[in-house]
């Protein structure tokens, strides 16, 4: 580890892209990404606290807070794997508590998370292809269900909990708005969607059943438990009526003026603009937040809606509209409010609203205030100050105050306070700026645009260009330590000109690449340049050359820095290596661990050096340079560092990267060594400002000095005139008063005389109430008493008659039980003889019965063995013509096989010549991306060359030319070479996997042939067992209908036995009865016994035939069946043929294109002769080989479709 420690103190940025990238911690803190990090920001007190990204971060996706604000989980990309790090927030500083980061399911990212109403679960959304939803109990690490959300890989932008259930998950994206419900260890969609699938792209919960979401189109729709109950559509509103411009010269004189409410400034016609871009598209409702009285949202570029719900309906009104403030020190101020609101949040107790925008930037807006001004429109306000919406190009400090100078591809130029933490000044302009350097005086700014130079003022409220200078593309300034001079870099050549007489005073030329860093000397006689041609070049300002060189072609110089002493040169590169350079020779590489270096500065003690890398992180490390790795390693940036800048006392560390973000580091030096500052000399306070400005200022101050006192004399005669009134009408109010109190002593004297009167009339009146009523109580009491005495006697009476009703009754039921007992005694003995004999009777029924049933066995066996002969003849000639079949179909199967050996083979041709056309059409798109670059160069090279007429002659710029193009033309060969050598390496272990997955598919197509023909048994089997199964329930019928027929003769039976024991006294009677019995039962009987034996044989019969006839019918359908199936198969493969023949066709059109667009730019590269020399195959014997494939393909379809 370094004894170098760098803290980060302050960022000034935002990352826009991170969903769900602004939250609440508590009313006055929030936590927003930026660079490599999330920052905790107090918005009152201004201070910042960092929770660095994990290590090796590529970035973070999104973020989620737990509903009790005490935990953070970030989802990130570590080392390309996705993870998700869960933060304690209340420790400080805050902890890691739980990193997820092993997965038992495929994914990539996870571009939502979202905590649970108790913070026990977490859920996550995986991004497209995979579109899983995951859902964890994250302090155990265990996965609780997995979901598939998507099948057509459309994009998911948000998953949300039940703000009330731990168990429902509710989803948005393209076309899909789902709600999951946990249960029993899965997640289960709860809803349907019905009608139009809209792209949704956002949602919120405004209760426990309720999710509003927001689409693409505008519209808003409301679901309740997944139905469908509200919607509406927001149309784009004109923006409202602007003050007039001359109120603007009236507003506050600070330092920077930010766009208030009140003073956007738009006219007409930009006005009618901008309405007719809204109109032609429709508001995105990209963002949604909820609170206690309804919810706000997004509506279109600039525009939040407030909604509150209604009273009668179950809906929602429009309640209010805040708009995003028009800027006017951007260069179109019309466009500087079209941002679109990323995501918004409001505050714990929902005084305030916070929005982030696409553009980089935070917005904050008080709720009070929308109850306050309702006339009035409202507007959101800079949480601090505008941010940084591009890559940060430029990055400079002065010595004689604390200001930072950057620019960026927003096309604005900034100067921040790295003291104060605070935004001096800032300003946009219609080109991109490439490079900044603020002068040693803190009062000048030089800043390279694409079209030219430009030297401005740092004015009070203003940076106002003052000479501009025809430097094209400037990608390099920077002013000397003194401030004299300053060096401007146009391509290859180094400009040096005065900062006083603007001359130019040197032009450095020796680079053959463009110039990537310029770096002066402590005592400015020297400069040092490096750029991408790999050389680092050391120049002398007195003789305008070269002092030293070191030249290595196989580097892309990105970055150089001198030690105070001008003797030792350290740069970085592509080689990722940190060099140390001495007498155009390298001293030292140190190497850099897997990671290229971008950015490097060394501190004016010269103990200590600062990397900035492609990966965003800073290193520090202690001079002499380390071998091994003795440095430490911060999460910084989420993109490359493009410039780094340390201040002149060695105290702070500034850096700046492609993420639009500016961080300003604390340097300590555990040592202790070289960090105080030589003087203890302050910051200059003194700014500039211009002679008109100044008196105009004057003239308003003096304007409203006298405006002042006029109001004051008005104030002080208004104040008189107002005492006078208010004591004339004090004294009529006093006299009133008195008038009124003396009335009413006199109006209470009366009515407590009245009170008295009334008092004792009541008292009278209560004494002869209560006489009456002791009176009244004395004569009830007696009549009651009376009554009473009456209706005990009648009780008794009715008492002595009950008892007397009782005692009969008794002997009434005794009577009744004995003679019920002897008519059962008698009835019993009776019955118990008569059945005695009947069951005598049934018992010879019996035996008759079993001898009959015996006869019938016998004869049923005799006819199923002559059924089995038949049937057994009748499988042998079915057998034989399933055999037959079988071996047809074998015979198929081994043509089929054949077939789909030519087929594979025609397949793997045409993955060999779709290969081919990729190879080429990639080789084509690189050969354009190679001309467009040589076209860019050649027309930064006219330019130059026109420019550049006076000073040099024709014949070195046309040689310089033929030269650099040369060299670009050997790059393209080498290129070329390289690319042709790794191909051929890819194709051979490709080429063995194709032939192991051939033997596979072999193996396969056996085994299915095996299954196949063991199915077939199986199937002929269930049929038998099945038939056999019918037969056996018929006969089962038969015998239960039989048993019933017989149960029903034995009732009968036993009803007409029952009417004849009728006539016991009257023998003759009897006697008639038992003959007619005998005659019914008897003789009937044994004819129903014959007919019955005669058709049992006729239907058995029967039902052999139709068990043998249905076996037919089976066999039968069978045998078509598999024809058909046959049939189908040929016809599949004929119909998958003719697609291959198309495909080939169109295959053979593409190659014949390529190859034209191939000899044209081999034609125009001049690489036709190379190429035969290097003895290339020609494309021509390819394709012809390739067509004669397509005809050999269809003449087997010819072939085939004849067999057919």
């Amino acid at each position: 580890m370094s004894v170098i420690v760098a803290q980060s103190l302050h960022i000034f940025g935002l990352r826009s892209r991170v969903a769900n990238n602004v939250c609440y911690f508590d009313e006055q803190i929030i936590i927003y990404p930026s660079g490599n990090s999330c920052v905790k920001y107090h918005l009152e007190q201004k201070w910042q606290k960092f929770i660095p990204g994990s290590e090796k971060s590529q970035g973070m996706l999104a973020l989620a807070m737990s509903p009790s604000r005490r935990y953070l989980a970030i989802s990130e990309t570590v080392q390309e794997k996705p993870t998700i790090t869960i933060y304690e927030l209340s420790s400080v500083p805050c902890k890691k508590r739980k990193v997820l980061s092993v997965f038992d399911f495929p994914v990539q990212e996870f571009v939502s998370l979202a905590f649970s109403p108790d913070s026990k679960y977490l859920v996550a959304q995986t991004g497209p292809p995979e579109s899983n939803l995951a859902y964890w109990m994250w302090e155990k690490q265990r996965t609780m269900a997995i979901v598939k959300t998507d099948i057509q890989n459309n994009p998911v932008y948000q998953v949300s909990f039940n703000p009330q259930d731990n168990t429902q998950v509710c989803i948005t994206g393209n076309g899909i708005f789902k709600l999951f419900r946990y249960t029993e260890g899965t997640l289960k969609q709860t809803n349907f969607q019905r009608g139009e699938p809209q792209n949704y792209l956002s949602h919120a919960w405004l209760t426990e059943d309720r999710v509003m979401v927001g689409t693409d189109t505008g519209k808003l729709f409301l679901f309740e438990s997944g139905d469908l109950r509200w919607e509406t559509s927001i149309e784009c509103k004109e923006r409202p009526s602007e003050v007039e411009k001359d109120e603007l010269a009236h507003e506050s004189e600070s330092l920077i003026e930010f766009p208030t409410a009140s003073s956007p400034d738009l006219s007409s016609e930009m006005l009618c603009e901008a309405v007719g871009q809204q109109q032609a598209s429709l508001p995105q409702i990209s963002a949604i937040a909820a609170y206690s009285k309804g919810f706000a949202c997004s509506a279109g570029p600039g525009v939040v809606l407030l909604f509150e719900k209604t009273e009668e309906k179950e809906g929602y009104r429009e309640n209010r509209e805040i708009r995003i403030p028009q800027d006017q020190r951007t260069s179109d101020p019309n466009q500087s409010d079209k941002q679109d609101v990323m995501c918004m949040c409001f505050s714990p107790s929902e005084e305030t609203l916070l929005i982030s925008t696409n553009k980089n930037q935070l917005y904050i807006f008080t709720m009070s205030s929308t109850e306050i001004i309702k006339g009035e429109p409202a507007h959101f306000e800079y949480l601090n100050f505008p941010l940084h919406s591009a890559a940060i190009t430029g990055l400079d400090i002065c010595i004689r105050k604390p200001l930072v100078a950057t620019c960026s591809l927003d096309r604005s130029v900034r100067i921040w306070n790295y003291e104060t933490n605070t935004l001096d000044l800032y300003k946009e302009y219609q080109e991109e700026a490439y490079a900044v350097s603020l002068h040693p005086t803190g009062l000048y700014v030089l800043a390279g645009f694409s079209d030219k130079l430009r030297l401005m003022n740092l004015l009070i409220d203003d940076i106002r260009t003052f000479k501009d200078f025809t430097v094209r593309g400037c990608r390099e300034c920077t002013f000397s330590n003194g401030g004299h001079l300053f060096a401007a870099v146009n391509g290859n050549v180094i400009h040096i000109y005065s900062t006083t007489s603007f001359e130019n005073v040197n032009n450095l030329k020796g680079h053959n690449g463009k110039v990537r860093s310029v770096i002066w000397s402590a005592d400015d006689n020297k400069l040092i340049s490096c750029g991408t041609d790999g050389a680092v070049y050391e120049w002398s300002l007195l003789t305008g050359k070269r002092e030293s060189e070191c030249v290595l072609k196989s580097c892309s110089y990105s970055g150089v820095a001198i030690s105070p002493d001008a003797k030792i040169i350290f740069a970085v590169g592509s080689d990722q290596t940190l060099k140390e350079i001495s007498d155009s020779s390298i001293l030292c590489e140190v190497p850099t661990f897997d990671v290229t270096y971008t950015a490097i500065v060394v501190s004016h003690s010269g103990r200590m050096v600062f990397t900035g890398t492609s990966m965003g992180t800073i290193r520090s490390m202690k001079y002499p340079l380390p071998v091994h790795k003795e440095f430490n390693e911060y999460q910084a940036h989420a993109g490359p560092v493009t410039k780094m800048s340390i201040t002149c006392d060695d105290q702070f560390l500034l850096t700046v990267s492609e993420d639009g973000c500016l961080l300003i580091w604390k340097v300590y030096d555990k040592e202790g060594r070289g960090l105080k500052r030589e003087k203890e000399v302050g910051y200059a306070d003194e700014v500039l400002i211009t002679k008109t400005d100044m008196e105009e200022k004057t003239q308003v101050m003096l304007e409203l000095k006298t405006r002042v006192e006029e109001l004051k004399m008005e104030n002080e005669y208004q104040l008189r005139l107002k005492d006078m009134n208010y004591n004339e009408k004090m004294k009529e109010l006093t006299e009133k008063f008195i008038q009124e109190m003396e009335s009413l002593k006199t109006k209470n004297q009366v009515l407590k005389a009245e009170k008295e009167k009334k008092e004792l009339q009541y008292q009278e009146q209560l004494a002869e109430l209560m006489e009456k009523q002791s009176r009244e109580v004395q004569d009830l009491e007696s009549g009651n008493n009376q009554k009473l005495l009456l209706e005990y006697e009648k009780y008794q009476e009715l008492q002595v008659k009950s008892q007397r009703m009782q005692e009969e009754y008794e002997k009434q039921l005794h009577d009744m039980e004995e003679t019920k007992n002897q008519a059962l005694e008698e009835l019993t003995e009776y019955y118990e003889a008569k059945l005695h004999e009947k069951t005598t009777l049934l018992e010879e029924a019996q035996d008759d019965a079993r001898q009959q049933l015996q006869e019938f066995e016998e004869t049923k066996k005799q006819i199923e063995e002559d059924e089995d002969r038949e049937i057994q003849e009748i499988k042998i000639k079915y057998e034989r013509r399933l055999r037959e079949e079988r071996e047809s179909n074998l015979r198929l199967k081994g043509e089929t096989g054949i077939m789909r050996k030519k087929f594979n083979s025609l397949q793997k041709e045409i993955e060999e010549r779709s290969n081919d056309i990729e190879t080429m059409k990639m080789e084509q798109q690189k050969l354009q991306s190679v001309i467009k670059s040589l076209e860019k160069d050649i027309l930064g090279l006219k330019r130059e060359i026109q420019e550049r007429d006076e000073t040099i002659q024709d014949k070195e710029k046309r040689i310089y030319d033929l030269k650099k193009k040369n060299q670009e033309l050997e790059k393209f060969k080498f290129v070329l070479d390289y690319k042709i050598k790794e191909l051929k390496k890819q194709i051979e272990p490709r080429e063995n996997d194709i032939k192991a997955m051939k033997e596979q598919i072999q193996e396969m197509e056996r085994e299915l042939e095996r299954f196949h023909q063991q199915n077939m048994q199986l199937e002929l089997n269930i049929t038998e067992l099945r038939q056999k199964l019918k037969a056996t329930d018929r006969e089962m019928h038969k015998e239960q209908q039989k048993e019933r027929d017989m149960e029903a003769l034995v009732k009968r039976f036993k009803t007409d036995l029952h009417n004849c024991v009728g006539f016991i006294q009257e023998p003759k009677k009897l006697k008639e009865g038992i003959r007619e019995l005998y005659d019914k039962y008897v003789q009937q009987a044994d004819m129903v016994e014959i007919v019955g034996v005669d058709t049992d044989l006729q239907q058995e019969y029967t039902r052999q035939r139709e068990h043998l006839e249905r076996n037919l019918a089976t066999l039968k359908k069978k045998v078509v069946k598999e024809s058909e199936i046959h049939r189908a198969d040929n016809v599949r493969i004929m119909q998958e043929n003719v697609s291959l023949i198309k495909e080939i066709n169109e295959l053979r059109r593409e190659l014949k294109v390529t190859r034209t667009h191939v000899h044209d730019l081999q034609s125009a590269l001049g690489l036709n002769r190379k190429n035969k020399k290097q003895g290339i195959p020609d494309t021509g014997k390819s394709l012809s080989q390739y067509g004669g494939c397509a005809d050999r393909q269809g003449f087997l379809y010819k072939e085939y479709e004849a067999q057919g």
